[in-house]
Order: C-alpha cells, then structure tokens, then sequence
C-alpha cells in the first residue's frame, strides 16, 4: 500500500509541472533584426523544366524535357512534374521543380518533392541505380 502510495505522489509531481508551466504565456517579440530580414528572390512559375537522368548501370545520360503536369518515363521510373519555379530577375540562375518519381514496376513512390538545380544533393533521389535532377525551368 506505502509502495502505491510514493508512486502516485511521484507521478502526480511529475504530471503536474507541466500544467503549471502552461499557465504562464507570453507572446514572442520579434527583434528589429527579424522585423527588417532580407527577403528572397521573387520567383515566376514556369511551364516546363529540363531534368537530367542518369541510369548508373548503363551509363545512359538523358536530358528530359517535361512540361507542368505531365509525366515522362526514364527506365522503370515515372517522372511527374507538378510545378516548377525560377527567380523572376534572373530566368537562368536557378530552378526550383516539384516532382513526385515513382517505380512503375513495383508501384511504389520513390521521392516527392522539391529539387533545387544549383544544389542537387539538398533533396535528391535516393535510388541504387538512377539518378534525376533539375537543370532548370523555362
């Protein structure tokens, strides 16, 4: 019975400090820094983007033009471009493309979401034998 006893006093302490933290709140200030951050680059939507696939099997390089909303095959894989993006001051700079790459024999997606042309390791496709990335968007 003591035993029941401790352990509810220690649960009950510890479940209670975080209730009484809660209570008190405060909204954060944003700093004069954070208030003046630089802002981005303005970017325009493209209609198609130029992608570069590699099957590291083979060797075979293949550039691939895909407009918004299509789907290009490359091997085993489905390509989907769902929106593409680039700096509106500077066309051939950069290029954002959402994409969503699918295995066509297994059913199965691989990778969604953005890829970067000026930084194709941020968020790359992890895949054994193909590589895609973007070159740019037009």
């Amino acid at each position: 019975m003591m035993r029941y006893t401790v352990t509810a006093l220690i649960c009950g302490a510890f479940l209670a400090a975080p209730l009484s933290a809660q209570t008190i709140w405060a909204p954060l200030q944003a700093t004069p820094q954070e208030q003046q951050r630089p802002r981005g680059p303005a970017l325009s939507s493209g209609t198609s983007a130029t992608l570069r696939a590699l099957d590291k099997m083979s060797g075979e390089v293949v550039e691939l033009g895909l407009n918004v909303g299509a789907t290009v095959g490359f091997g085993r894989l489905q390509i989907d471009l769902i929106s593409c993006r680039y700096p509106t001051e500077n066309p051939a700079s950069d290029g954002f493309a959402f994409m969503e790459i699918r295995d066509a024999a297994r059913d199965e997606r691989l990778f969604r979401g953005w890829m970067v042309a000026s930084s194709p390791a941020l968020n790359a496709l992890d895949h054994a034998r193909y590589d895609i990335w973007v070159l740019r968007c037009q």
